[in-house]
């Protein structure tokens, strides 16, 4: 099978390519350069420290020299107060003591997710709603059957929405955000703020070499969980620091360099979870010595 994820996607990816390859570069809000590193908004995915809690997940992206941040839903808040919740439903005064957190130690939150968006408009402009308080720049979900909903709210609050991708095959007919052919015809006429948040690491366990996804997805990339896995087409392959795996982190930085990607990079890091910071910062490390 993963052959044939492979052949699918060599075979259909200059077609998907020439699909999308007239889209506009992101009409969205820029990451300010004071937040990047090397030219790149690198920073952490904190479900990367899912073992931690929000405020440890900023500390530790600070410690690693990053300065932005993805949050995802449902992260305890801190130590002190492990009750509370950090998601779309948290009150003010939880945003409120996040800012302040972000705040000292210099790092600027731009994405969340990856969050169900659901299509209620009520529900969904929660979601919303969480990302203008919290001065996101964008929001990852993988909610395709809510893409009408998704675009107006695009255009009226001025927020990207980025599809992510897990892992998946064609075995697996209901799940189809995994290719990138999917998500590119998904989003193809959209809103240019609606496109694809690329998980490399995901790609290279679903067999497809992620350089090749992110040319099928040219013009339309927002975000990324940047991953770089020990193995190529494995379900059960683990992250590496950049550089020393096989998903070609180097080369998918020149693709992105070349398509004009101004959105964040989330290090993504799941394995070693418990004390992952040291490999974190090597990932860091790398993108600051990028180019170099």
């Amino acid at each position: 099978m993963k052959s044939r994820n492979i052949a699918f996607c060599t075979t259909l990816g200059l077609g998907a390519l020439a699909l999308v390859a007239g889209a506009h570069l992101l009409a969205a809000p820029e990451i300010p350069d004071a937040y990047k590193l090397n030219g790149w908004a690198i920073g952490c995915q904190a479900y990367t420290f899912n073992r931690f809690t929000a405020f440890e997940a900023i500390e530790k992206t600070a410690a690693a020299g990053a300065k932005v941040i993805e949050f995802y839903p449902g992260q305890r808040l801190s130590k002190e107060e492990p009750n509370l919740q950090l998601d779309h439903n948290a009150s003010d005064e939880v945003l409120a003591k996040v800012r302040a957190k972000l705040q000292q130690h210099g790092v600027k939150a731009v994405n969340y997710g990856v969050v169900g968006i659901p299509n209620n408009e009520a529900e969904a402009r929660k979601v919303f709603e969480f990302a203008k308080k919290m001065g996101l720049r964008a929001v990852t979900t993988e909610s395709a059957e809510s893409i009408n909903l998704i675009e107006k709210l695009v255009k009226e609050y001025d927020i990207c929405v980025a599809f992510h991708n897990h892992p998946g095959s064609l075995d697996r007919p209901d799940y189809k955000v995994w290719h990138p052919l999917y998500i590119a015809g998904l989003v193809t006429g959209r809103d240019p703020r609606i496109g694809a948040c690329a998980d490399t690491g995901h790609w290279t366990r679903s067999g497809i070499k992620p350089i090749e996804a992110l040319r099928v997805l040219r013009g339309r990339i927002i975000s990324a969980h940047l991953k770089d896995l020990n193995e190529f087409g494995k379900r059960d392959a683990h992250d590496v620091p950049f550089g020393q795996g096989v998903s070609g982190i180097k080369e998918c930085l020149d693709e992105l360099k070349a398509q004009g990607f101004t959105g964040n990079l989330s290090i993504e890091y799941e394995y070693n979870w418990e004390n992952s910071l040291p490999e974190v910062t090597q990932c860091v490390n790398f993108i600051r010595n990028y180019g170099k």
